[in-house]
């Protein structure tokens, strides 16, 4: 039977993005769309590379009734999500995309955030969305929090590594690339072409990026005990991507071998042969995830590079992954689209 979709949020890229892949899922009708500044605007207006769809124009999230709404994708910036998704009904399923259900520990949310936990009692119920780690808890979640797309990209390449015991846990340096479109749709001076092409730049440097938080929460729990990554991200001039680089110490034989087994079965990500550089280009503007390793000239060193799509596996399409799940659908629907090329 098809379900009934709204996307809270919808005339931001990840709502874009949303609508893109569920134009074309087998199970999943979009019944509503809110966007409050939007309010009133038909998407097409938004977003004309939508205009071939029929599809229902952007109202306030109060004017939406969720009674035959299934499943509710929140696409809402930062500290906006808890407050809209603690006055949804109490049984209508979620996928949020904010931060703000991210991290289990309250005061680990107030130290990377800088304010208190609106829902603290949801916080404690939301799942972490990273969907090939917690595929059965997200099953019968009501309340599943995406990550970060930096997070899920690093978390990808180092996680079975940490959970294995392969490398060592205090010297990871964690390297990303990272696209425009991660900073989001809202105007600002440092995203204007003149400013961002033509360069490259470090950002959140010495530890402050927020996504530290989940790397932290979630290192920690694969590891058993602290472990703390050092990161640093990079704004380049692309529209989509992220590229990870990982520098560790282990075998690197071994580290492929860890890493192609963890992944043996899992339709979106795949380990390339040993060697073998991954690009964001093979994975533009899909749900897939491409993972290279590589020896480094030193013994005992290697290199674990990950790339994947900030807005589809990232973000937009992990989500859908997770609410074919929460919905009782095949976990693949609506996401075997190959990647853009060139």
């Amino acid at each position: 039977m098809t379900k009934n979709i709204a996307i809270l949020g919808a005339s931001g890229y990840t709502g874009a993005e949303l609508v893109r892949i569920i134009a074309t899922h087998p199970d999943m009708r979009i019944a509503a769309l809110t966007g409050d500044r939007k309010a009133g605007m038909a998407m097409a207006q938004v977003f004309p590379f939508l205009r071939h769809m029929d599809l229902p124009d952007l109202t306030r999230i109060e004017d939406v009734d969720f009674s035959g709404i299934d499943l509710a994708f929140c696409a809402l910036p930062h500290a906006t999500s808890q407050s809209v998704i603690k006055a949804l009904p109490a049984d209508l399923k979620v996928v949020d995309l904010s931060a703000d259900f991210r991290l289990r520990d309250p005061a680990a949310y107030q130290k990377w955030y800088g304010k208190a936990h609106d829902a603290p009692e949801l916080q404690k119920q939301a799942i972490y969305g990273l969907t090939e780690f917690y595929r059965d808890d997200i099953r019968s979640a009501r309340l599943v929090a995406g990550t970060g797309c930096n997070a899920a990209t690093g978390q990808f390449a180092l996680r079975p590594l940490i959970e294995a015991g392969v490398i060592d846990l205090d010297q990871i340096i964690l390297d990303l690339k990272c696209g425009v479109s991660g900073a989001g749709r809202s105007l600002k001076e440092n995203l204007l072409h003149a400013e961002l092409s033509e360069g490259a730049q470090p950002y959140a440097a010495g530890g402050t990026h927020r996504h530290l938080g989940e790397f932290d929460q979630e290192f920690s729990r694969a590891a058993g005990r602290p472990v703390q990554v050092q990161f640093t991200p990079h704004l380049i001039p692309m529209n989509r991507g992220i590229l990870a680089s990982a520098w560790v110490q282990g075998d690197a034989a071994a580290i492929h071998g860890v890493l192609s087994d963890r992944y043996a079965d899992e339709v979106f990500i795949h380990v390339l042969p040993f060697g073998t550089l991954p690009s964001t280009h093979d994975v533009r503007g899909s749900n897939f995830v491409h993972i290279g390793v590589v020896a480094d000239r030193v013994a005992g060193r290697a290199s674990v590079f990950a790339v994947l799509d900030n807005l589809t596996k990232g973000s937009s399409g992990q989500a859908v992954q997770n609410a074919n799940l929460m919905l009782g659908l095949d976990e693949t629907a609506g996401l075997m689209f190959a990647p853009l090329f060139p």
